[in-house]
């Protein structure tokens, strides 16, 4: 079990529940990633739960596990898209949903071309590097003016040319958590 600053306790479903946990999630990995073991992960959790995304539209970018899209849920986003570019990975996410009786969560099979025509007020993507790189216009495209765009999967020293990227596109740094030489950050776009 990953206890994520005593306000998130994610645990499989042999692990037994807990009290003291203001949320608690149940994921089963089999072959995805997403289980709060990453830091990368637990940064990202990090940042959704400094957030407000009541009545939020939320893009998860690589959902892996789902797990990011449960928790935005969870925060009280009222529709969440959890993309991935794996069937497995979809198939997964799916499971997971159930497990944590989310209902406002709909997982497809994709990657950045199927988000054309795509609204959201939250992006969030924990990916890689160069993917975030390449498709960083992508995920602009889809936020309107004052939409978050959270983005992880990186290490600090690629940090400026993931800053730099998001200013083209109209972004400015919000807030920022690191882990051993991981990063995750917050960007509001302008």
């Amino acid at each position: 079990p990953i206890n994520v600053d005593d306000q998130l306790y994610i645990r499989a479903p042999f692990h037994p529940e807990v009290s003291g946990f203001p949320m608690q999630l149940v994921i089963i990995p089999k072959m995805s990633f997403g289980t709060g073991h990453h830091q990368t992960t637990r940064l990202m959790a990090r940042l959704l739960l400094k957030m407000d995304l009541t009545g939020k539209k939320v893009l998860d970018m690589g959902t892996g596990t789902g797990i990011l899209a449960i928790l935005s849920e969870k925060l009280g986003a009222s529709a969440v898209d959890a993309i991935d570019n794996f069937d497995w990975a979809v198939e997964n996410t799916q499971e997971n949903v159930g497990l944590n009786q989310c209902s406002a969560i709909t997982a497809l099979h994709g990657d950045a071309e199927i988000l054309s025509g795509k609204n959201y007020d939250v992006v969030v993507a924990n990916i890689n590097r160069n993917v975030l790189l390449e498709d960083i216009k992508h995920y602009r495209a889809t936020l309107e003016t004052g939409g978050a765009l959270l983005l992880s999967g990186f290490f600090e020293e690629d940090f400026p040319l993931i800053e730099a990227e998001v200013q083209k596109a109209g972004g400015r740094l919000i807030a920022q958590e690191k882990e051993d030489r991981w990063m995750a950050c917050r960007f509001e776009i302008k």
